[in-house]
């Protein structure tokens, strides 16, 4: 059984077929889902396509980066409300984080956003999902300074072992991997065994980042299955012992009560 721990499938824009896409994820052998948020706009359809499929799926909440405007504050009191009412199959705070490629000019609303979502990630003893593009000092200084920072996985990885080793400074994370590493020219692949399996996720990121051979088209869950594989050679293991390894650390992580 494989777990797609970050996939946007709820986005009816980009999934009219959803029906059709949960259940090729299921015949691939993808037994589990994890939902993030990304706006306001985005909470109703999440937790609608959790509703209707509550083995399959969880929850995350949070406000993405990318949203994170002068009128931030507002959004997250909704999102806290949602979050503090603790709806069905929560299991993380997220995807929230920093995100400087497209535009830095909220940059500190940001770093706020950020900081304000890992103390209620505290408070509830809920891990995160962490966004971070071209932001990783912001990220690790923000972690660093908060008096208990909590715990988590860096989504969509793709850096190098030196940045492995300045986030496991600062604490035990987990590391979201997903079509980046099938891709032709990524050196993700020798940076998986400094992770170790111990601390991998599988995710697609859907519709986003399709994997090699379907690169350039819509993701979709069931092809975590190809990241398992590439990750599964990265490392000299088999397809089968990725699995188990990186379903049960999903389980461990987001405590998801179906797979443990």
């Amino acid at each position: 059984m494989l777990v797609d721990t970050h996939t946007h499938i709820y986005l009816q824009e980009e999934f009219p077929d959803a029906g059709d896409v949960l259940r090729r994820a299921a015949d691939a052998g993808v037994g589990h889902m994890v939902l993030p948020n990304v706006d306001l706009a985005s909470l109703s359809p999440l937790l609608a396509m959790h509703a209707r499929y509550p083995e399959q799926t969880s929850v995350a909440l949070g406000l993405h980066p990318t949203e994170v405007g002068s009128d931030f504050k507002s959004a997250l009191a909704v999102v806290k409300k949602h979050i503090d009412e603790s709806p069905e199959g929560l299991v993380a705070i997220g995807e929230i984080g920093i995100d400087l490629y497209w535009d830095s000019s909220y940059r500190q609303e940001q770093r706020e956003a950020f900081a304000m979502q890992c103390d209620w990630a505290v408070e509830k003893d809920l891990p995160v999902i962490i966004h971070c593009r071209e932001g990783l000092d912001d990220t690790l200084d923000i972690l660093s300074s908060m008096p208990k920072a909590p715990r988590g996985v860096f989504h969509s990885f793709g850096g190098t072992c030196e940045d492995v080793d300045r986030i496991r400074e600062i604490g035990d994370y987990y590391f979201g991997i997903n079509g980046i590493v099938t891709f032709k020219n990524s050196k993700l692949r020798d940076v998986l065994p400094h992770i170790g399996i111990e601390r991998i996720l599988l995710e697609t990121d859907s519709p986003y980042l399709a994997p090699v051979p379907y690169r350039g088209r819509r993701n979709e869950s069931a092809y975590v299955a190809y990241v398992a594989a590439v990750t599964a050679q990265a490392l000299g293991m088999s397809v089968e012992e990725t699995g188990a390894r990186t379903t049960g650390n999903a389980a461990a992580l987001f405590s998801l009560p179906v797979i443990k």
